[in-house]
C-alpha cells in the first residue's frame, strides 16, 4: 500500500498545500513532503493526526477500494457541480480511486475557472468556442474548437472564456481534485 500517495490524494482533494496540512496536523512541511514521496513512514498516531484533518478514519483509509465492474457511464452517473464560475459535470463518479478526474465543462462568456496550482497535470479538448489559458508566470495561450491543451498544473492558472459565445471542453485533471 502506498500511504504517501493516498495522503497526497486526500490533501489535493481538500485543496490544501503541504504547508497547510502540516500546520493543521502539527507536523512540518518537510515531513509531509517526505511522507507523500514515501521517504518517511508515519507512526499510527501521526497518521491518525493527518487523517483527522480530513475526517477520515484509519479503517476507511486502509480499506481497499472495491473493484469497479462498471465500464460505461451514462448521463445518470454524472455528478453536476454548478457554481458562479462554471458548469462542471464529473463524467466518472467517485474518481478518488482513479488517477484522474474527467469533467465536461461549459463556460458562459466571461466565466473562468481559477486554480491556485497543484501537483499533477491538466489536459483539455475544446469542443465549442475558445478558451484563454492564463498562468501565474504571465504566459497566455488560446485554445480554439478542436484544439487541446496540456500543462503541468503546479502554478496558479485560469481557464477563461473571453469570447462572446459559450465554450465547452473535456477536462482531465491528474491527480483527482474534484469532490
Amino acid at each position: 500500500m502506498n500511504i504517501g500517495e493516498k495522503v497526497r490524494r486526500l490533501r489535493l482533494a481538500h485543496s490544501l498545500t503541504q504547508e497547510e496540512l502540516a500546520g493543521r496536523s502539527d507536523l512540518t512541511k518537510g515531513f509531509i513532503s517526505q511522507l507523500e514521496r514515501d521517504q518517511a513512514s508515519p507512526s499510527i498516531a501521526t497518521l491518525k493526526g493527518i487523517l483527522d484533518v480530513f475526517s477520515v478514519s484509519l479503517a476507511d483509509f486502509f480499506r481497499e477500494p472495491e473493484r469497479r465492474e462498471k465500464v460505461v457511464f451514462g448521463v445518470d452517473d454524472r455528478k453536476d457541480l454548478y457554481d458562479d464560475h462554471a458548469d462542471i459535470h464529473l463524467l466518472i463518479p467517485s474518481a478518488h480511486g482513479n488517477n484522474f478526474d474527467v469533467a465536461l465543462v461549459t463556460l458562459a462568456p466571461g466565466q473562468e475557472v481559477v486554480d491556485d496550482g497543484h501537483e499533477g497535470e491538466e489536459f483539455g479538448f475544446v469542443f465549442r468556442g475558445a478558451l484563454d489559458l492564463l498562468f501565474e508566470d504571465g504566459s497566455r495561450h488560446r485554445a480554439r474548437k478542436n484544439e487541446c491543451f496540456f500543462f503541468p498544473a503546479h502554478q496558479r492558472h485560469e481557464i477563461r472564456n473571453s469570447s462572446g459565445r459559450p465554450a465547452q471542453f473535456l477536462w482531465v485533471v491528474s491527480p483527482p481534485t474534484f469532490f
